[in-house]
């Protein structure tokens, strides 16, 4: 478990955005209710999952109203039952209901990216493999999606465009082949990820100089020549229908890398609740 992955930068400003579509010139509902009353409030866990999202669940009640008391019974990163009361909220009744949503759509999305990498991280057990993520993540929350898979266990490729090389499939062919695709890369002098659909390309990247590959859909006999092919002289990634039906076949091939992009594309929300307890 790694629960003490790094808060990104921009929870409050995803949160603003949240905010700023749910509530937009003011809840209408909440306005029903006496503006000075004060209510205390739990929120359930309806089944088994990795709590993910405290922050982001904080800074809404914290925009909202500050004066609003959260009390944590768990942690990021923290397996949960199916019954778990993961925090108990205490405020004016109001700002309560008016953050209810949008502080349960951030955990259950967020528990659900951490939720699915912690089962695929644990069929990896005992391989080589290290579970990575993709950019293929919702628009807007990159960074927090990025932080689940930390805390289901898992690792993060690269944020985005900005902070590493990788050459795919069009580059390669837009440079005019893999050599001259990795030497341009080579010339910006950062480290080279390429991707490649071949055992020949594979051989030409490595040839070139790249760092590492990715094995863009190679079955598994494919998988194993390639690591056999590879073996010492560059690090290794597959990726491309890869799932929890075939994730340990995959490892087992040698492979040092395995990346999913279903860890946060194909998110399957984890089903939690708040309901109020006491309203005075």
């Amino acid at each position: 478990m790694q629960a003490q992955a790094e808060l990104p930068a921009d929870i409050s400003s995803a949160v603003r955005r949240a905010l700023s579509e749910d509530i937009g010139t003011g809840d209408l509902s909440a306005e029903l209710l006496p503006p000075n009353q004060i209510s205390s409030a739990e929120v359930l866990c309806r089944e088994s999952a990795v709590l993910c999202g405290v922050a982001w669940f904080d800074e809404v009640f914290r925009q909202i109203d500050p004066a609003v008391e959260v009390t944590w019974k768990f942690r990021d990163g923290t397996p949960l039952e199916p019954g778990a009361i993961v925090c108990n909220l205490e405020g004016h009744t109001r700002a309560l209901l008016t953050g209810e949503r949008s502080a349960l759509n951030f955990l259950q999305l967020l528990s659900g990216t951490a939720t699915a990498t912690r089962a695929c991280v644990q069929l990896l057990a005992g391989t080589r493999a290290v579970l990575l993520d993709t950019r293929k993540t919702l628009p807007g929350l990159r960074s927090a999606q990025k932080y689940a898979v930390v805390c289901g266990g898992g690792a993060n490729h690269r944020m985005g465009l900005y902070d590493a090389i990788l050459i795919k499939g069009n580059h390669i062919h837009a440079a005019g082949g893999v050599a001259q695709a990795v030497r341009n890369a080579l010339a910006m002098q950062r480290q080279v990820q390429v991707e490649v659909e071949t055992l020949a390309q594979l051989e030409e990247a490595i040839d070139a100089g790249a760092q590492r590959v990715l094995l863009d859909n190679f079955p598994l006999p494919k998988l194993k020549g390639a690591v056999d092919l590879a073996r010492g002289r560059v690090k290794l990634e597959a990726s491309g229908g890869i799932g929890p039906h075939n994730l340990r076949a995959v490892a087992e091939t040698g492979v040092d890398y395995i990346s999913m992009g279903s860890l946060t594309k194909d998110v399957k929300a984890v089903d939690f609740s708040m309901r109020i307890v006491t309203a005075d």
